[in-house]
């Protein structure tokens, strides 16, 4: 193995080198212009195709509060079969995840996320449908499975077609269409029925699926699977008609056919020495991003705001108002100021508003600042969803779909997403069982958790802005071997 990894190194130097002549091999950026280009109409087309998946996402994982109510009168649910409703959404989407990167490299990533698509179509019509609990899980749970193969897809296919100045902002579109998902349904989901705010759900699905057959396939994939041809012309109409794309089809055909020389893509390779620092960075920012407290908060905000004496109505729109325009600053930021900056100011934020929430628990006990309590558990929940949302929300699957090579993206992929779910997951099940052990502990211990994240990214999370997937890629390779 020691022998292994030293060639490989030796290999991703080299390669580094011929790549990327205007980055030194401890991963150092000069300046360069090299495969600098415009967003094209057809690149921006392509992202908002794309992204119209993870809107679906925040509207399936949106629609279970405001439905609360109204499927549990018209249908008679109990609070626990509501509840095994509302989680079986994080199960489906465990095992979509599980699945992901396998399909998306066996059917593409256009092909996957419309397979994607048909599962929560099928999801959301059994839900209008639902005459009682059976049919409602059971479309929860499709739903979850197609959201669970479009949380790994769309940021791996965004990042393969945009160019290198851009990848960050329209990655992080991601994060903006989610947030607009998750904000319409909490806001629509106030004036209409459960089973009409349903058949809403189905129309970004239907927009997706349609807007499958005008947009090209990743060139990368296309490289992996051989495809030359297909890859220059995807690539083509991604840069341009008259764009030179000549050199990067090379970067990519050369990065492609070396790594198929190196291994040969199974679970077990993920694991060497050479794929490490990809691995604990991937998982490590997921685990961060979930045991940081943004499940208990999101799923729990309005329990949260009446345990303080807060109103749950206002507390949950000032949520909204604020979630969307930090996650548009978010976008805005993210190829100006970088992955790492943005990561540990977002970081730094949630860990001050989980101390902000935690403080309004144990001031409560204490019987001290009665009336000054609950304003300052709103203000908690508001600077941790505003931080959140500037950059732990999303740059965490941006850095997922750029710091793993083609080979093992789809293991590394899939890994990665079934640990957010999962951790998605525990916090979701444990956070009534931990707030009646401790309200003010647990949201100090989230605190410390933010804390811990900025000390991880400060040391570990390689700044990717303004690099190709290739160099991103190549860079790490050769400091690892070092």
């Amino acid at each position: 193995m020691e022998r292994e990894s030293t060639e490989y190194g030796q290999t991703s130097s080299l390669l580094l080198t011929r790549i990327s002549p205007d980055i030194s091999c401890d991963g150092e950026r000069q300046q360069s212009s090299y495969f600098s280009s415009p967003a094209t109409a057809v690149v921006v087309l392509s992202t908002l195709v794309a992204a119209s998946g993870s809107y679906v996402f925040g509207s399936a994982v949106g629609y279970s509060s405001p439905a609360q109510s109204g499927i549990i009168d018209d249908l008679g649910l109990s609070l626990a079969e509501y509840a095994v409703f509302g989680s079986i959404l994080t199960i489906g989407a465990m095992v979509g995840a599980v699945m992901s990167g396998k399909i998306a490299d066996l059917m593409g990533r256009r092909g996957t996320m419309g397979f994607s698509d048909i599962f929560c179509l099928i999801g959301w019509l059994a839900i209008v449908f639902a005459k009682g609990s059976w049919w409602l899980n059971l479309g929860r749970l499709s739903l979850g499975y197609g959201i669970g193969l479009l949380s790994y897809v769309v940021p791996v296919y965004i990042a393969e077609i945009t160019p290198k100045d851009l990848r960050g902002a329209f990655a992080a579109a991601i994060q903006l269409m989610s947030c607009c998902g998750v904000s319409v349904m909490y806001l629509v989901g106030t004036v209409i029925s459960w089973r009409t705010l349903a058949l809403i759900g189905t129309i970004p699905c239907m927009l997706q699926l349609l807007g499958l057959f005008i947009i090209p396939e990743s060139p990368r994939w296309l490289a992996k699977k051989t495809r030359g041809n297909d890859c220059e012309a995807a690539l083509q109409r991604l840069r341009g008609n008259n764009a030179n794309i000549s050199e990067e089809a090379a970067e990519i055909r050369d990065y492609t056919e070396t790594l198929q020389r190196l291994s040969d893509s199974r679970m077990l390779e993920l694991f060497s020495r050479k794929y490490t620092h990809s691995l604990i960075v991937g998982v490590g920012l997921m685990v961060l991003q979930q045991f940081g407290g943004v499940n208990a908060i999101v799923y729990y905000a309005s329990a949260i705001f009446v345990s303080t004496g807060f109103s749950s109505g206002t507390g949950s729109i000032a949520m909204v108002v604020v979630k969307v325009p930090v996650t548009l600053l978010g976008v805005l930021l993210m190829d100006k100021t970088g992955r790492r900056p943005l990561l540990m100011v977002s970081a730094a934020g949630t860990c001050l508003g989980c101390f902000l929430i935690g403080l309004s628990f144990l001031l409560q006990d204490l019987q001290l600042w009665k009336d000054f309590s609950p304003i300052m558990a709103l203000g908690g929940v508001l600077v941790f969803t505003g931080s959140f949302s500037l950059g732990m929300g999303g740059v965490p699957w941006v850095i997922m779909a750029e710091i793993f090579p083609m080979n093992v993206k789809a293991e590394a992929g899939s890994l990665v997403t079934v640990v957010n779910w999962f951790g998605t997951w525990i916090i979701s099940y444990a956070f009534n069982f931990l707030m009646e052990w401790s309200s003010e502990g647990i949201f100090f211990i989230f605190s410390i958790i933010c804390a811990l994240t900025i000390l991880f990214v400060a040391k570990l999370v390689p700044e990717t802005k303004g690099r190709t997937l290739e160099e991103i890629q190549a860079s790490m390779n050769s400091f690892r071997a070092k």
